[in-house]
């Protein structure tokens, strides 16, 4: 069986936007490298269930959001939305709402966009967080992510002030504070991601090397530490920077990767996940494991290095979380992120 994987990333050096790869599952290769679309530092992309493509944008006017109708072999660009600054860092379809939620990690805002019948976006709320933490990189607020809780709240992370907030999404797309929860002071809160039952997270510490284990109150909006666990093994030493979190549909395996211990941690889950167990670390064969994803049918995790330019493809056994490598030398430029269609 033939899945095709979108590969978002950086435009500094040879990357010219999106591009697409496919992973044949029966041979475990990956193949055919294609450009989707010409766009500038597409970092993060997501795609709705109309296909219309979103990305982390940039042009002349500076830096936000692009909408693309995406075809599935190439991508039609239907318009901009961008402002003095960076680009997003994050983007996210909320299909419920009709509405794109984009992280700003350089000027700390979330963004609110509406998607318009042809798929285009119009900005519809702007939240800027104030606040800092203890480290250089925490100088100020950087908002790292911002997507949806399991009852439709919108949840943000911020890397500079170590928060996650929670909001009520109001009307067309005007964000109400809910909570805010304060993770360990310099851990760097960077991405989350929710246990299928909605009730455990899972919150990376980019800054610290830490995974956070956060129940959530539905009714209130509202986290809390359960645990905290280390992603890295006792014999790294110097630089490592948490990248992406993943866990397993079942709910049974967690995965994060490293970058600078340039590995995946692997963790079990407790069957009512609250608690985590490492399993062991995976070199990820590659400089900067920015980002990873499960195939469809997760069998297979494909990890992409920002530096090195490279895919790694590893098969997944499902009943034990462990990872096999089967390819690791597909050339992919600048990729930061995977997302299998």
């Amino acid at each position: 069986m033939k899945e095709k994987i979108l590969l978002g990333g950086y435009t500094k050096r040879v990357s010219k936007g999106v591009y697409s790869v496919i992973l044949d599952t029966k041979s475990a290769q990956l193949s055919d490298l294609n450009e989707v679309a010409t766009v500038q530092n597409p970092t993060y992309i997501t795609i709705d269930e109309h296909n219309h493509l979103y990305t982390c944008a940039a042009d002349g006017n500076g830096g936000g959001v692009a909408a693309f109708d995406f075809d599935g072999k190439t991508a039609k660009h239907i318009n901009n939305v961008t402002s003095t600054g960076a680009p997003l860092c994050y983007v996210a379809v909320d299909e419920a709402r009709q509405l794109v939620y984009g992280a700003n990690y350089h000027l700390g805002e979330i963004r609110v966009y509406k998607i318009q019948l042809d798929g285009s976006l119009k900005l519809t709320d702007t939240v800027k967080h104030e606040g800092s933490g203890p480290r250089p990189e925490q100088n100020a607020a950087h908002v790292h992510y911002a997507d949806l809780t399991p009852d439709g709240r919108l949840v943000t992370c911020d890397l500079g002030t170590d928060e996650v907030t929670v909001y009520d999404v109001i009307g067309e797309g005007k964000l109400n504070i809910v909570t805010i929860y304060r993770a360990e002071k310099g851990m760097g809160a960077r991405h989350l991601t929710f246990h299928p039952n909605g009730k455990i997270a899972y919150l990376a510490g980019e800054l610290n090397s830490t995974v956070e284990v956060l129940s959530y109150n539905e009714e209130k909006g509202r986290f809390a530490r359960v645990q905290t666990i280390t992603t890295l093994p006792e014999s790294h030493e110097g630089f490592n920077g948490v990248a992406a979190i993943r866990i397993s549909s079942d709910g049974k395996f967690l995965y994060v990767s490293n970058r600078g211990n340039d590995s995946l941690a692997i963790y079990q889950v407790s069957p009512l996940g609250t608690k985590l167990e490492i399993i062991g670390w995976v070199p990820t064969e590659g400089n900067i494991p920015r980002d990873f994803n499960f195939n469809k049918t997760e069998d297979f995790i494909i990890v992409a290095h920002q530096n090195s330019d490279n895919l790694t493809l590893f098969a997944r056994d499902k009943s034990t979380g462990k990872l096999t490598l089967e390819q690791k030398d597909f050339y992919a430029p600048e990729a930061t992120c995977v997302l299998p269609l």
